[in-house]
């Protein structure tokens, strides 16, 4: 026997020639593979028109989305790109997610409950508390009583005195961050006109709060910064909205000591000395505590508003806010999670400058990419302010601690703090609602958009009359309700007032009392009009539309069925495990046929002509030999076939197994409407024909099962011709393919070819009314090109009338033989 074996010449005998080298007979068995089993199965891969060079055409793979693909592109590849770019976006919005709520939780609110009840309710006797301070003598009370009471914890319950560094805590949890600071804003004597008549009677009057009428002299003693003003540079501050007005950031400021008895001394001091008079119109309480337990702050602003009607206004507001970042290990997740987060923006800011680099200004005409813009716009300004935090925080505390005696102002970064985690809400926010984009291909999931889109135009007609008739009741109730209703005591109360009617929210007692007559008229009226007429209205227009919508939608396909898409993924699938279990099958045959002269050795004839028989190519023949012929020498030996048997049962279990799953996962995944539909026809007309199609059936079985007789043919010759069809049909699937996108191709020249007509057309007839003599050989040109025009339709006419019919015969063949060229379709 030769050591070696000429696999390619197999009709010869046993010779003594070189052996085929094992990897390429690997090589060629997997293309061979890839030809017969997934011809006509792998859609075109589209590439980008605009892409000309090598980096261009990774960056459109790589950030492929359906703004960077063809709009011819085939429904498999739009399909693909979709759930391709679904997937990367719940990527983010999970990233997203746990970054948000990394930064809150429950015992925000706990924290900032305990801290509101110690110092806006708690209050006993004259000492009542802050939410309850109704004038000036209210406001020392408080001073004198609950608030030192909450800021200075200097005794244990039973009256123990604590030690030195357990001093300065609220709670005793709760550092106090620095000194807590009492600040004032006046405004001067003479910001008012008093009327001629009070002349002599009133000798001071003190306007409003404005910057334009803030006092900034020495007042008082003068001797502290309690008497000075300082501007709002000099306290780094910042302006504050209050109840009645907008505030400046400077003004009169007063620093508590840190123990309780400098504390009263010094308060003891501005109450003796009038530091609070007619001219004072708020004053402000700021400091800030810390909580190691669960490391957070608290900024808090106290403001008590003095308006110029005489008594006072509380208002407070507490920022819980995390400044202190990454501490635990959860927080250290956090952290990477927000290193992915800045990967994924600048992911999502080369997509977009991908797509707008495609379509230019029609990019912005989009809804979802105006929204894309935003919601990349908001996330940098995300995170250029984390970076400013934890080097201001940083830096801020190594000052604090470095001199524990001064006020610790935290108003700035609370506020941008509270500023960045309500930009945070929105862009969370939009994330969710981008989720419609990847959505809507569904008929189902279109409704809403479709519905509102459908409707904006009655909608806003509605509006107007909406608005005319809303804006009069505002401005009616507020004339006569705003001197006793609180509801109603501004314009903007008013609106809002207005809408809580609307979801039943009222007080009807309240306009009742104040004009026993206009009151319930107004009530009623507002209710009949707006939300009997104007809200059913409303209503009606939604309800029609959808209607509409509904209707429409009933008889449309979805626009891309995902299920659909599965299912015939699922398919070809099983449809190639199925190929490799038959060739498996095939192997296993041969083995048991091919050995013809019964010396348990079988050679590489023996072994191609049973194979032949089943429909193998030579190429697949000569591979599969080579794949279990170790020894190389052409011929299967005894152990090599008992191998060779072991590997082939192995494999065919697993692809049983492997068809199962497959199977089953087809049968359990939900059909999509239209074929839902169809399916429940088909078994109907299957229940009307049930007995004839029974006898049909068993009259095939018993065909088969007999493998001969007049007209019948053997089972393995049908199985080979069935697979011999199936290659065919994969092939035909592959060419017919190609010839599709040939005529799109030919039919978009056609359309150009019309306009180009078209515009010749309009410019001869142009040229023609002008009846200028330098036009003639402008006129000439364009005859010229029209009768070229002319000239090609009459050639591609004559071309298509030399096939039976006009359809795969009238596109060029030059066209298609080149993409024949360029991919050749595979043996059957």
């Amino acid at each position: 026997m030769s050591d070696e074996f000429d696999y390619g010449r197999p009709d010869s005998a046993k010779s003594q020639v070189s052996l085929v080298d094992p990897a390429a007979v690997q090589e060629r068995e997997r293309r061979a593979r890839e030809r017969n089993m997934e011809a006509g199965q792998q859609e075109e891969e589209y590439e980008p028109k605009q892409c000309c060079g090598l980096g261009k055409r990774v960056l459109y793979t790589i950030w492929r989305t359906k703004l960077t693909i063809p709009e011819d592109a085939p429904r498999e590849v739009v399909i693909r790109t979709t759930l391709r770019e679904l997937a990367i976006y719940l990527c983010f919005l999970t990233i997203l997610c746990i970054i948000t709520y990394g930064m809150f939780s429950s015992t925000m609110y706990y924290f900032t409950t305990v801290l509101m009840h110690l110092f806006l309710f708690t209050g006993s006797g004259d000492s009542a508390g802050f939410e309850s301070a109704a004038n000036i003598q209210d406001f020392w009370n408080y001073i004198e009583g609950p608030l030192l009471d909450g800021l200075y914890w200097e005794k244990w319950y039973n009256d123990e005195e604590l030690a030195d560094d357990e001093k300065g805590y609220i709670y005793y949890e709760n550092k106090l961050m620095g000194l807590a600071r009492l600040r004032q804003v006046k405004v001067r004597n003479d910001t008012c006109e008093i009327p001629a008549d009070f002349e002599n009677e009133i000798k001071e009057c003190y306007s409003a709060y404005s910057t334009v009428n803030e006092a900034t002299f020495e007042f008082g003693p003068g001797n502290g910064t309690a008497w000075v003003f300082h501007t709002e540079e000099e306290l780094d501050g910042s302006s504050d909205w209050g109840k009645v007005a907008k505030y400046a950031g400077g003004g009169y400021y007063q620093d508590l000591p840190p123990l309780r008895a400098d504390a009263e001394q010094v308060i003891a001091d501005l109450k003796r000395d009038l530091w609070v008079d007619r001219g004072t119109r708020a004053i402000f309480i700021d400091f800030t505590v810390y909580n190691a337990n669960i490391n957070l702050f608290c900024v808090i602003t106290l403001r008590l508003e003095f308006p110029p009607t005489g008594g006072a206004i509380p208002s407070s507001q507490f920022r819980t806010v995390k400044l202190i970042r990454y501490v635990s290990a959860f927080d250290k997740f956090v952290y990477v999670c927000e290193i992915v987060f800045v990967l994924f923006i600048l992911y999502y800011i080369v997509e977009e400058i991908l797509e707008i680099q495609i379509h230019r200004l029609n990019y912005f005409r989009g809804f979802w990419n105006v929204l894309d813009i935003v919601i990349i716009g908001l996330a940098i300004m995300g995170i250029v302010y984390s970076v400013y935090r934890e080097q201001t925080v940083q830096a801020k505390l190594e000052n604090l601690i470095a001199n524990s005696d001064t006020y610790g102002n935290f108003f700035w970064l609370g506020y941008l703090q509270t500023q960045f985690n309500n930009a945070l809400a929105i862009v969370v926010f939009f994330a969710w609602v981008k989720l419609f984009k990847y959505i809507s291909f569904n008929k189902t999931m279109t409704q809403l958009q479709t519905t509102l889109s459908r409707c904006a135009k009655d909608i806003m007609g509605f509006l107007v009359m909406f608005m005319i008739v809303f804006l009069a009741y505002a401005q009616l109730s507020y004339l006569v309700f705003g001197t006793q209703v609180k509801d109603f005591s501004t314009f903007r109360n008013c609106i809002f007032t207005l809408f809580r009617i609307i979801l039943g929210d009222f007080d009807f007692y309240a306009l009742e009392n104040a004009n026993r007559v206009l009151g319930p008229i107004v009530f009623l009226t507002y209710v009949f009009f707006v939300f009997f007429v104007l809200l059913n209205m409303f209503l009606a227009i939604i309800n029609d539309t959808y209607s509409e919508v509904k209707a429409d939608l009933a008889g449309q396909k979805s626009e891309i069925e995902i299920s659909d898409y599965f299912k015939k993924g699922l398919g070809k699938a099983v449809a190639r495990l199925t190929f490799k279990h038959d060739r498996l099958s095939d192997l296993q045959r041969a083995m048991a046929k091919a050995d013809m002269n019964n010396d348990n050795k079988l050679d590489y004839n023996e072994w191609r002509a049973e194979l032949k028989k089943q429909g193998h190519s030579d190429n697949e023949i000569r591979a599969m030999f080579a794949e279990y012929d170790c020894d190389a020498d052409g011929v299967l030996s005894a152990e090599e076939q008992r191998q060779m048997n072991a590997c082939l049962e192995g494999q065919k279990d697993e692809l049983a197994r492997e068809i199962e799953e497959a199977k089953s996962q087809e049968t359990d995944r939900p059909k999509s409407g239209h074929r839902a539909r169809s399916a429940k026809r088909g078994e109907d007309d299957e229940d009307e024909s049930g007995s004839d199609s029974g006898s049909d059936d068993e009259s095939s079985r018993g065909g088969g099962g007999r493998g001969g007789g007049s007209g019948g043919v053997p089972k393995e010759e049908f199985n080979v011709l069935a697979r011999r069809v199936d290659r065919m049909e994969h092939s035909i699937g592959s060419i017919v393919s190609k010839i599709d996108a040939v005529l799109v191709k030919l039919e978009a020249m056609e359309k150009m070819r019309l306009k180009r007509k078209e515009t010749m057309g309009k410019l001869l007839d142009h040229l023609n009314e002008q009846q200028d003599p330098n036009n003639a050989q402008m006129e000439q040109l364009v005859r010229q090109e029209l009768e070229q025009l002319d000239a090609d339709k009459l050639s591609v006419s004559n071309g298509s009338g030399q096939g039976p019919s006009g359809g795969l015969h009238s596109r060029s063949p030059s066209a298609l033989s080149r993409r024949s060229r360029v991919s050749p379709a595979p043996d059957v």
